[in-house]
């Protein structure tokens, strides 16, 4: 038997329905239910072939448990490594370097410095900070974020610097970033489920919560359209999410990536509408049968993103270092005056061989030459 299980905590539309919809396909050897979990004990598995995971992210010890799941062999969703791994700032770089627009950011030091820590464990970071700097790139107004964090929690709107310094002081040792207002004529919050199945959401962040999937104007540009929905999977592929929203702001045709580090995203019926709800809970139960019919026993069954799989696989150039040699002015052997180690490749290496190869038949070739000569001038001598 694979069993499915979803591990949750408050919330009740989504992990009940998602039960009983993988249930009510009647996959021979296939069966849902909420995860239970008593002892847990080192490198012992749980009877999961799959578990979708809501709630660890609040509740440390659920993290731990799922993590020692995962290596033996449970098809964590999402993958608990990279989760714990991952945040706000960083998923910003990977976006821009993989080619996604996103608003301009910078990361801030935190205000109040961390416990355990003094002057002196910061002598490596520049006092003050380059605000005028940061105030020219960002503008405003702006936002600032916790640089790791979610659900909208200690989000501000900053005006100016007055503003982002008095701000800033209330946020005490979270370290935040700000980032650039983006004026959106549309915005989305795209599902996103094995990495290829997209549900695109009109969204209107402005709204109160339970309001937010109401839009007024929705899009109908086909090609915008198409556009979200192709760098909701790139983003998604590149960080290895199974289960995750993105959210885009699109200003003058062009989406920026605002928000995609959703790996528990909200699925509650009441708030995000019967339709999507509908969307969520079919694709979520056909997705997890997918990957409990996939599941290899005690193998490892998480999904990794592009970017750490290139990471892995990334073949360094191999060299082989060695101590610069110079000559004295005695004429002794000696290591290089500035202690520095000279890097030889095996390509360098193959020509100096080949170098001192030629040179030695050169000499053999001039000195057989030379006892030609010197036979040949001793005979006339005779």
């Amino acid at each position: 038997m694979k069993k499915i299980g979803i591990l949750f905590g408050q919330e009740d539309t989504f992990p009940n329905a998602f039960i009983e919809r993988v249930n009510s396909k009647n996959i021979k050897g296939v069966q849902a239910e909420a995860v239970r979990i008593d002892v847990v004990q080192q490198n012992t598995a749980l009877d999961y072939a799959v578990i979708i995971d809501r709630i660890s992210q609040d509740v440390p010890f659920y993290r731990a448990a799922l993590k020692n799941a995962a290596s033996t062999g449970t098809a964590v969703i999402n993958n608990p490594f990279w989760w714990s791994a991952d945040e706000k700032f960083f998923n910003n770089c990977l976006a821009e370097k993989i080619g996604v627009p996103v608003p301009k950011t910078v990361l801030l030091p935190s205000h109040h410095r961390p416990d355990d820590t003094s002057e002196k464990s910061f002598r490596n970071l520049a006092f003050p900070t380059d605000w005028e700097y940061i105030f020219d790139h960002i503008g405003f107004p702006a936002y600032m974020k916790p640089y790791s964090g979610g659900g909208w929690k200690n989000v501000y709107k900053i005006n100016d610097p007055g503003h982002l310094f008095a701000t800033h002081a209330e946020t005490g040792q979270l370290v935040m970033m700000l980032q650039e207002e983006i004026v959106f004529d549309h915005y989305f919050r795209n599902y996103c489920l094995g990495g290829d199945r997209v549900l695109v959401m009109p969204y209107e962040p402005r709204n109160p919560h339970h309001l937010r999937y109401q839009v007024d104007n929705p899009c109908t540009d086909k090609k915008l359209l198409k556009k979200v929905e192709e760098l909701t999977i790139k983003l998604n592929k590149a960080l290895g999410y199974d289960f995750n929203t993105v959210e885009f702001a699109v200003r003058d045709g062009i989406p920026y990536a605002i928000d995609f580090c959703n790996p528990a995203p909200d699925a509650d019926r009441h708030s995000v509408g019967e339709e999507n709800f509908e969307w969520i809970v079919e694709n979520s139960a056909t997705f997890a049968i997918e990957r409990a019919l996939a599941h290899k026993e005690g193998k490892m069954n998480l999904t990794w993103g592009d970017f750490m799989v290139e990471s892995v696989q990334a073949k360094p150039v191999k060299r082989v270092v060695r101590k610069a040699r110079t000559v004295s002015k005695n004429g002794a052997a000696g290591a290089s005056a500035n202690g520095t180690a000279k890097i030889v490749t095996k390509k360098t290496a193959a020509k100096k061989t080949a170098s001192k190869t030629s040179a030695k038949k050169s000499t053999t070739k001039a000195k057989a030459g030379a006892k030609s000569k010197a036979g040949v001038t001793a005979k006339k001598n005779k």
